[in-house]
């Protein structure tokens, strides 16, 4: 195969490797009932004017399975970091107990359960899109080798291994979805 053409390639699997990682990202951060830190993932705190990362003005532990425990480096933060909690509106209140922010997850109800299950296939078919404009993209790269003297059978095998490629990521995503959903449903 052409070095243009494989070039092209190693950039289309890099590209799907950072959309696959990007969904998985974005699927931890549905809550699937247990409590986790990647829950607090996208909250920021204004932190001596600059809006800063939770994670980086307070340790966040998760001492068992429904509570996170939220302790900052310094007190004067604690009212920042539990209106932090509500405005980002991540469906739990925070308790201030003054010296530690606790976030209690509640169970969800089946409803809920079902909410969510639709949250986890919408951001699978948003890693989905990514890979097929990913592949797109490639196709349309390596039909403009055609101009630098690579050969028609060359192009057509090049176009075949992105298919392959795009065919073996969709199927990433679907397993990761798949895990999500299985969480998300276990009571």
């Amino acid at each position: 195969m052409n070095e243009l053409i494989q070039l092209q390639l190693m950039d289309a699997q890099s590209s799907m490797d950072k959309a696959i990682d990007h969904c998985e990202a974005e699927l931890t951060k549905i809550r699937a009932g247990k409590a986790s830190a990647g829950m607090l993932d996208g909250i920021f705190v204004d932190y001596y004017g600059a809006s800063t990362a939770l994670a980086q003005v307070a340790s966040i532990n998760t001492p068992d399975a429904r509570t996170i425990v939220i302790q900052p480096w310094e007190k004067s933060l604690l009212t920042t970091i539990e209106k932090a909690i509500q405005v980002a509106n991540i469906g739990i209140n925070p308790q201030n107990d003054g010296i530690v922010i606790r976030l209690i997850v509640p169970p969800l109800t089946e409803e809920r359960r079902k909410e969510l299950v639709r949250k986890v296939k919408e951001e699978a078919e948003r890693g989905r899109i990514t890979v097929r404009n990913i592949r797109k993209e490639a196709n349309s790269k390596i039909q403009k080798l055609k101009g630098e003297g690579v050969s028609d059978d060359e192009i057509k095998t090049g176009e075949n291994e992105v298919q392959k490629l795009t065919d073996a990521y969709i199927i990433k995503v679907d397993k990761h979805a798949e895990a999500k959903e299985k969480d998300v449903m276990t009571v």
